[in-house]
């Protein structure tokens, strides 16, 4: 396994990034690319690091490049062909706090600038009686809700790579969908206008690497394309 490290730690190999060969006995090992990162870790080098938790898809944590790739290491069988290499790096495009590690600070704050929450037009006491929806209204929150902030959608999507500054990427469009397109919420006109500039938006091409990409098998593409209409059709 060559895993692409910061170099951080000097006493493994220097101070610049640069990969590092790992060899790790499959007979011994989990199935799982987490599995061997994780073996790895705890028999031969202490100070690789990367994020993990819940070991089953849901949330998020992680999400890297492997074999060319963004995917989530937990979910991502280890080649049994043992005469290939498997090259793990971190999300592309993005700051590397350390080794695996992405920071992901510009992408939760995109994240909170949609606004993910439900807003009413009158004061309602949560908790205290449900918000009901149809079946069919129901029905349209499915391929939306699932999304897990992995983040490899974004980070593989070249539009995000040039203006990540500006564009919200596919999985910040695909969360602020799930709320226009939730019978429950009020604010659609509200959130359509604070996506209408040139960039937060408009920036997609559908290249349609994000969906192709989706650990999950959502469709942030067909979000984006959504949104646009909407904003064609409201504002």
């Amino acid at each position: 396994i060559d895993i692409l490290s910061s170099g951080i730690n000097a006493e493994y190999g220097g101070d610049k990034p640069h990969m590092v060969t790992y060899k790790v006995n499959l007979d011994e090992c989990g199935p799982m690319v987490l599995d061997a990162l994780m073996k790895i870790k705890n028999e031969q080098d202490p100070t690789l690091t990367f994020r993990r938790s819940c070991r089953e898809g849901i949330c998020g944590s992680c999400s890297m490049n492997i074999g060319g790739t963004n995917t989530l290491a937990c979910i991502s069988r280890i080649d049994p062909d043992t005469s290939k290499t498997i090259k793990i790096y971190p999300l592309p495009h993005m700051y590397v706090v350390k080794d695996l590690v992405p920071d992901m600070t510009h992408f939760f704050e995109q994240y909170a600038s949609v606004q993910p929450w439900l807003q009413r037009d009158e004061e309602i006491d949560y908790g205290k009686e449900q918000l009901h929806q149809t079946v069919e209204d129901r029905k349209k929150l499915d391929g939306l809700y699932e999304c897990i902030l992995c983040a490899c959608c974004s980070t593989s999507c070249p539009s995000y790579w040039w203006n990540s500054d500006k564009y919200l990427g596919p999985a910040v469009l695909l969360q602020s969908y799930r709320w226009l397109a939730d019978s429950r919420d009020h604010k659609t006109k509200e959130r359509l206008e604070k996506l209408a500039d040139p960039f937060s938006v408009y920036r997609c091409h559908t290249i349609m690497n994000c969906t192709k990409t989706c650990p999950k098998g959502l469709n942030p593409g067909k979000a984006i394309a959504e949104i646009k209409k909407l904003m064609a059709k409201t504002l």
